[in-house]
């Protein structure tokens, strides 16, 4: 009762991996639990899993090739890639699967480059000398379910049923199996190998999970890894500057796992995939119309494709029934390297990694050399002879095809069967041969006195080829043969060009070469005259968005990948000084952007100079100010004996005048660049002139006022107020300016500086106060003395003295007093330059204001109106 439960729970298990069958890893997966379980169920049965026997269902393949030899090398090819679909309706044994379509030409080379490596070897007195090796080679369609059952031929030959014993040991069992050509079948093929230690040397399985050692730890491969293929090209979309690309993949182990491989190395270099989209040959013509149409509408230029040829076919296809536009194909060693796809001439320019072309002496002459004995003898080599001179070699022929007559030529046949001018991937079929060879060599061959001495009856098992094989080092036709930890090899590829010839034809071109081996960001060798799409020799543009100029930095637009954004300036102060940068710099302090903003350069400095318009006009009136001066000086000077020169004391007037054009020459100090000196003596200088003028100014005033008071009866105020008096006054008031300018300089004097705040964009050479106490207590004393004369000015403005001076006084400290008290809030609020400028005005208004009120009445009197300049006149006046 036990064991019926235990057989209907193993025929359960079976069921739900035959479900599986699609999928290899979900199988293999599937097949390791049902083994597990098969143990488990004998356990608790009571019996030893070694007395079950499992029974392979269905018939046994054939194999399209094979020989016996002392050992046997198993070879797994996908000579057709579809097969047909068996439908059951479970009473009764389904037929067997078969392979249908045309015959892929290029594995039949490669199936066929296996028997002359093999032949090869045994003719061979160095490897493996007396030894005769044979070989079974299937064709597994390139179908999972093929690909198991072959698994299962390999471990026990054309035997149905084998025994899960624990040694794992069948007389039919091969030493190693070379294959299969796609990742997906090397999955499935290992799953179920490796629990019998048997080796597999795949010549075109890129998976990069098949690197996994925990999980396939039992293979190696004679072909790069799709993880070097992956950054490859990676590296070289990011080389040509494409940002915008496309990606189709085959809905397979070797499409998901290399393209996934790949959009994570593109992501690491800035890359955006626009879209990413599966499919297999196998499915609807829906789903691959719709692969077409979404490469047909999308704006990226570049499409990478990690697809199997049979996919690749397919699909370019159906690309071919509508005009599409040019695109820039990037493909993958799967289909680049393929000729028969050059028929498709939109795809010129296409570019990609093959694997590197070689050489193998006499394989030609081996691939033409087929009798009719031979070719009738064989299934696969009968279909490619009727399909390549269509006829047919049975006697019964169809209307459609002749009979073949005999005169068929195959040394003119022109198909990828007979090309070996790039052999490439037949190639990695005769280096994985001989791996398994040298592997098989070291463990049944000594060398005695340096000959190879080998026991063919060497009790030998198949672990023992799996630990030779991760030892073989070796060359064979100047190629180097080695494993790495992985089982992988060095990754060398080719960088293929497809070319339009100037016949019209299409051909691959080797225009570079990327060694995996070589220091970072040197494993690429590209030649220069490559061709792009549509023959042309310019680079094409594949970017979600143009480059961003220096000068400005990207901006990410809402929702959409980092390729991207839109272009924006630069905030101001700041630069870009490079294609698509993300962030702008910020100058340093003392420079400023030029005006594309995208270098930084020094800001200009500004001060009020002698060559700047305003300096000119207040330069020039102030020397004509100063020239007024002393021609007033001079005037009065020559009538100082006249009547209005001595009546307004003439002492304090020449001082006055003196300090006037000392006024006017002070202003100067304030245009120019501004130096320590320069700060300190203009500032002083307006302060003590000023001061003196005001002074004198008060002087007169006082005067005034004082000779009023002598007039009246008993008075004799004016005996304090004589000439000595008044230079006194003058000089105690100017004194105590000198003193606060004194104090000023000696504490915290005022000193030159590089105003970077007024302005950004400029710098500001101005002088600054030192000590803000000085330069306002300089300033206020000079109002306090102002307010002051104003204050008797406004006193004296009607009392009756000579020619009204003291009316005169009043109007010109009304300007002056008004212009200083107006110039406070300008000299604030002006910015840079012109804070000098109001300074420089103040100081001349007011000058004038005092020269035209005081002297310039006087001076007109004198010279045109002498008449009024008289004694007589002056009494009559006073009388008056």
């Amino acid at each position: 009762m036990e064991m019926e439960i235990a057989a209907v729970e193993i025929g359960l298990a079976l069921a739900v991996c035959l479900f599986h069958l699609n999928s290899a890893v979900a199988f293999a997966v599937c097949l390791d639990g049902m083994r597990q379980m098969t143990r488990h169920i004998g356990a608790q049965a009571g019996t030893s899993t070694s007395s079950l026997n499992c029974k392979l269902q269905g018939s046994t393949r054939l194999p399209a090739f094979s020989k016996d030899g002392d050992f046997v090398i198993g070879g797994d090819f996908s000579l057709h890639v579809y097969m047909n679909t068996v439908y059951s309706d479970y009473t009764s044994m389904p037929e067997p699967a078969k392979c249908k379509g045309s015959l892929f030409t290029s594995e039949l080379q490669s199936s066929r480059a296996m028997v002359f490596a093999i032949e090869e070897i045994n003719n061979s007195t160095e490897l493996l000398p007396g030894i005769r090796l044979g070989y079974q080679i299937y064709d597994s369609c390139g179908s999972v379910p093929v690909a198991v059952h072959m698994a299962f031929q390999f471990l026990n030959s054309f035997d149905p049923v084998f025994s899960m014993d624990n040694n794992c040991s069948h007389s039919g069992m091969v030493m190693a199996v070379v294959g299969g050509s796609g990742s997906t079948e090397s999955i499935s093929l290992s799953k179920v190998i490796r629990s019998f230690n048997i080796p597999q040397v795949s010549h075109f399985s890129t998976c990069a999970c098949l690197s996994d050692k925990q999980q396939y730890p039992h293979f190696f491969r004679t072909i790069p890894s799709d993880q070097f293929q992956a950054e490859a090209m990676a590296k070289l979309v990011k080389h040509f500057g494409w940002t915008w690309i496309g990606a189709v993949r085959s809905d397979s182990d070797y499409g998901n796992n290399g393209m996934a491989s790949f959009l994570k190395a593109a992501q690491k270099e800035g890359i955006c995939v626009e879209y990413s989209l599966s499919f297999h040959r196998t499915y609807p013509h829906s789903r691959i119309q719709k692969v077409a149409d979404v490469i047909r509408r999308s704006t990226a230029m570049v499409v990478v494709a990690l697809l199997s040829l049979g996919d690749m076919r397919a699909l370019l296809e159906e690309l071919s029934h509508q005009h599409s536009p040019p695109r820039q194909w990037i493909g993958s060693e799967s289909w680049v390297t393929n000729p028969e796809l050059t028929r498709f001439s939109f795809c010129a320019g296409a570019i990609g990694f093959g694997i590197p072309k070689s050489r193998i002496p006499g394989l030609r002459d081996f691939l033409l050399n087929l009798s009719p004995s031979q070719v009738a003898s064989s299934q696969i080599l009968t279909e490619f002879w009727e399909d390549a001179f269509n006829c047919t070699l049975t006697k019964n022929a169809t209307a459609k095809k002749k009979v073949c007559d005999g005169n068929e030529d195959i040394q003119n046949l022109q198909n990828q069967y007979t090309d070996t001018s790039q052999l490439r991937v037949t190639n990695m079929v005769y280096k994985a041969v001989y791996a398994v060879a040298h592997a098989i060599h070291n463990a049944v061959c000594q060398e005695i006195n340096g000959t190879a001495k080998c026991d063919k009856l060497t009790k030998l098992e198949s672990k023992q080829i799996l630990i030779e094989l991760k030892k073989v080092n070796f060359s064979r036709n100047g190629y180097d043969v080695s494993f790495d930890a992985n089982g992988d090899p060095v990754a060398i590829y080719e960088l293929v060009n497809w070319q339009k010839s100037e016949k019209g034809a299409t051909d691959m071109v080797t225009v570079g070469l990327y060694d995996a081996s070589r220091p970072v960001g040197q494993e690429f060798q590209i030649d220069k005259n490559i061709t792009w799409m549509e023959g042309s020799m310019k680079v094409p543009v594949s970017v979600c968005t143009d480059s961003c100029p220096p000068g400005t930095r990207k901006v990410l637009q809402k929702g959409k990948p980092i390729c991207c954004y839109d272009c924006t300036a630069c905030p101001e102060g700041e630069i870009s000084n490079s294609t698509d940068s993300t962030d702008c710099l910020p100058c340093q302090k003392e420079f400023w952007p030029n005006a594309k903003r995208d270098t930084c350069i020094p800001k200009p400095v500004e001060y009020l100079s002698f060559q700047d318009l305003l300096g000119i006009i207040l330069a020039t009136f102030s020397v004509l100010g100063a020239c007024l001066t002393i021609v007033i000086a001079a005037v009065f000077f020559c009538h100082r004996k006249t009547p209005i020169v001595r009546a307004n004391n003439s002492e304090l007037s020449f001082l006055l005048l003196i300090s006037l054009a000392l006024c006017f020459l002070c202003s100067l100090t304030f245009i120019g660049a501004p130096s320590e000196w320069s700060c300190m003596l203009r500032h002083t200088a307006f302060g003590i002139t000023f001061v003196l003028c005001i002074s004198c100014v008060l002087g007169k005033t006082i005067v005034v006022l004082m000779a009023f008071k002598s007039t009246l009866p008993g008075s004799n105020v004016m005996k304090w107020f004589g000439p000595p008096q008044q230079r006194m006054t003058v000089v105690s008031f100017t004194f105590l300016q000198v003193l606060i300018c004194t104090a000023w300089i000696v504490v915290s004097p005022p000193f030159p500086i590089k105003n970077l705040t007024t302005y950004k964009e400029k710098i500001i050479l101005e002088c600054a106060l030192g000590s803000a106490a000085g330069f306002w207590a300089v300033l206020g004393y000079l109002g306090i003395l102002a307010a002051f004369c104003f204050v008797l000015a406004v006193l004296a403005r009607k009392l009756p003295d000579n020619f009204n001076e003291a009316k005169l006084i009043t109007f010109s400290m009304l300007i002056f007093c008004t212009v200083w008290i107006t110039f406070i809030p300008a000299y604030v609020s002006s910015p840079g330059k012109f804070t000098v400028v109001v300074e420089i005005f103040a100081i001349l208004a007011s000058s004038f204001g005092l020269i035209m009120c005081i002297f310039a009445p006087k001076c007109f009197i004198i010279l045109f109106k002498p008449e009024k300049n008289s004694k007589k006149y002056l009494m009559n006046k006073n009388q008056s």
